[in-house]
């Protein structure tokens, strides 16, 4: 098996690799680069931290996959990222070289003058036009300070940029006393007071623009105008943010809410240990281990790292809205079409009532599915609304349907999840809206995450009541609905229905469900489910099979049936776009496994469970990947798929994801992810099932219409007749 972290970090090459590939629109290898870099950030501040905690722990705990120690694992780590780097810098500098060959985009970067005398990237006019700004727009925002024996200490935030100098007084050769030279400290983005990209005066149509980082390194001077500068540098820390719930109360009695404690979690993640220094630069001193000392950071050499690039990427926002008229610089451009399921002109509960439908993101609209929600709020028969919400978007219509089903005078519970990583400031602040709406609010189980992704709708009938189910793989969020490939599936089985009745009632009062029968739900009914259809298939041996789309593999258990499955001959295939501990294509072990990741202008983030052929195939889509911390720490629901349309959607993407698809890696008996060598015939799948979303719209259209079409068509000869035989 794989260690854990080593995959992830193999994904991220993946991702990499596409800002590497020189068949990607150059601003889309921008965009690669800011996913790659953000992607760092957040395993520096969870996995690395955690593995970084896992160092004080009296008794040493091992990797269950690979039994590596904490302390080796950091070591292999700080090897891989190592290796990176130069890719990463690489592929950065490449980028803008081919931008600036074309006129395009020209990023100024003047070198330090201070180290190098005289030299300079900047015309007359351009150092003119760029001391005015800085000193209009910059130096009046700026928070200097110098850290020295009296000024022992200075704050670092979390992923904040900061402009340090080596400093000495000026009209001395002497350093500070002692033969420790002071450091001079300028935050960068503090309080987004200033802009993040200043654009310069070009003759042509070329983009010339700076970075504010640059901008302040290249006049330092100007900020410590009394000392004289002997190195200069860009640079960044990053916290640990790995920090339980439980960890933010500091004192047991006090009367907190969820929601306050949360709060407070978040106050405390701001000041945990720093895991990594980041810094950048022309010429970056080669003692800058000082600042590190300095700081008083406790960091080692291992986990200090230099970069040719900006270290933060969030400034691609700003020059994607300047460049957005360049279409020869981005993917095609896609809109997300009707759903082929749906019958716009009708509405969705009723279309229901007659079969199920399925959305298939980004290539079909999450319209369809906020249709469906505020006809539920506005609907006099129906009684209430019960969601569970882990992530949505900022200006979230999912939201603002509850909100007025409330309104309305319908019975509205959404549990919000508060521990949704590095949403919980966002969640915090919905819960408190729709409470004030009047939405009973749930924070979830005292130490369970609530990640399912469920939506219950009961409505009065004829016979009682009728239950309403959606159940997806993604978040409702209307963003990333955009960015994601996921299902979503509304369904009026009452089945489905009255299992997902059982998992809220549960969830209001603190449990969970032992058994559904239905609906898989973890923590207690999904891996027991899981692992009994594996058996199933290991019976059939060489006649079974087991397809599954996951973003990671690492449950031990599920890798050790899959295994033993393979041993007797069963086939599987498995899509694993992120982690993945099973290491297929082993002799005698995994050699009727295949893994499969695919990296692309979208992220692949469904989960789908395929068990068996023919007849007795069965398909389940989910919210849960085959993680622990999924399939037994989590609320978790996994659906099966049973209409025989949305079945063959399914089926359609799965299989078009394995077979002739460009941004494809296979892993080999090694654990090395290889990219099959290009044939005319592979072609990027994704912009291919977003082609197909808009085949299959355009023939439904045709179809709903051409009956109309028909009938008016046969008026029109009737009235001809009609007209000649009375003339």
């Amino acid at each position: 098996m794989d260690n854990r972290e080593l995959s992830w970090l193999k994904f991220n090459a993946r991702v990499l690799e596409e800002a590497e590939d020189a068949g990607v629109p150059l601003f889309e290898r921008l965009r690669f680069l800011s996913i790659f870099r953000s992607n760092m950030d957040e395993f520096f501040m969870i996995r690395v931290g955690g593995l970084g905690d896992q160092l004080h722990l009296k008794k040493e705990r091992l990797d269950t996959k690979t039994f590596l120690s904490a302390a080796e694992q950091l070591t292999l780590i700080s090897e891989r990222v190592k290796e990176l780097i130069p890719r990463f810098t690489e592929s950065y500098s490449e980028v803008m070289r081919a931008l600036a060959r074309e006129d395009i985009l020209i990023q100024v970067r003047p070198e330090n003058k201070h180290c190098t005398p005289g030299k300079t990237a900047l015309s007359a006019s351009d150092e003119e036009f760029l001391r005015a700004q800085f000193e209009q727009e910059v130096l009046p925002f700026l928070t200097p300070s110098v850290i020295d024996k009296r000024h022992p200490n200075h704050f670092l935030r979390n992923l904040e940029l900061y402009a340090a100098a080596f400093l000495k007084k000026a009209g001395s050769d002497k350093q500070e006393k002692g033969g420790n030279t002071m450091v001079g400290i300028v935050p960068v983005l503090s309080q987004g007071v200033f802009k993040r990209v200043f654009y310069l005066p070009s003759e042509n149509e070329a983009v010339r623009f700076i970075l504010v980082e640059d901008l302040i390194l290249y006049y330092l001077d100007k900020v410590f105008n009394n000392y004289v500068i002997t190195g200069k540098a860009i640079f960044k820390i990053t916290r640990n943010a790995d920090l339980d719930v439980n960890e933010a109360v500091f004192d047991e009695d006090m009367e907190l809410d969820f929601r306050e404690i949360m709060e407070e979690m978040l106050k405390k993640r701001i000041k945990l240990t720093p895991v990594r220094i980041d810094f950048t630069g022309e010429n970056i001193p080669e003692d800058y281990q000082k600042i590190v000392s300095k700081l008083n950071l406790n960091l080692k050499d291992s986990f200090t790292f230099l970069l040719e690039a900006p270290l933060d990427f969030t400034f691609i926002g700003e020059l994607e809205e300047k460049l957005k008229d360049r279409q020869e610089l981005f993917y095609e451009k896609l809109s997300p079409r009707q759903a082929f399921l749906a019958d716009p002109n009708e509405k969705i509960l009723k279309q229901l009532d007659k079969g199920d439908i399925l959305l298939c993101y980004p290539y079909e609209s999450i319209n369809t599915f906020i249709k469906l929600l505020e006809e539920a709020a506005a609907d006099p028969l129906v009684v209430s609304i019960k969601i569970t919400l882990y992530r949505v978007a900022r200006d979230s219509k999912v939201i603002n349907a509850l909100i007025t089903a409330a309104e309305n005078g319908k019975d509205v519970l959404a549990l919000v999840e508060l521990r949704a990583r590095f949403d919980e400031e966002n969640n915090i602040g919905w819960s408190v809206r729709l409470e004030d709406a009047g939405v009973n609010v749930m924070y979830g189980l005292e130490d369970l995450k609530v990640h399912s992704k469920l939506l219950l709708i009961t409505k009065k009938s004829g016979q009682g009541i009728k239950y309403y189910t959606q159940i997806g793989t993604g978040n409702y969020n209307e963003r990333t609905s955009r960015l994601y490939t996921d299902f979503t599936l509304m369904t009026s089985a009452q089945d489905i229905g009255s299992d997902a009745s059982l998992v809220f009632n549960a969830l209001s009062v603190g449990t969970t469900v032992s058994n559904t029968s239905t609906l898989w739900v973890a923590p207690k009914g999904l891996k027991p489910r899981v692992v009994e259809m594996l058996d199933t298939e290991i019976i059939y041996g060489k006649e079974g099979y087991i397809g599954f789309k996951l973003n990671s593999l690492t449950d031990r258990d599920i890798i050790e049936k899959l295994v033993e499955a393979s041993k007797k001959g069963v086939k599987i295939e498995l899509l694993v776009r992120g982690i993945c501990c099973l290491i297929a294509g082993v002799p005698g072990e995994t050699e009727n496994i295949t893994v499969t990741s695919v990296v692309g202008r979208f992220l692949e983030h469904s989960r789908v469970y395929i068990f068996g052929r023919g007849g007795r195939q069965k398909i389940y889509i989910s919210s849960a990947d085959f993680m622990t911390r999924n399939t037994e720490k989590r609320v978790e629901v996994a659906s099966p798929v049973r209409d025989p349309r949305t079945r063959e959607l399914i089926l359609e993407d799965f299989n078009a994801l394995l077979h002739n698809n460009s941004k494809a890696r296979v892993q080999n008996n090694a654990g090395v992810y290889e990219k099959s060598q290009p044939n005319e015939s592979d072609k990027d799948t994704q912009t291919e099932l977003y082609k197909l979303a808009y085949k299959r719209e355009r023939e439904r259209d045709f179809n709903r219409i051409k009956p109309k079409k028909i009938s008016w068509f046969k008026r029109i000869i009737g009235k001809i007749k009609f007209e000649n035989k009375h003339n």
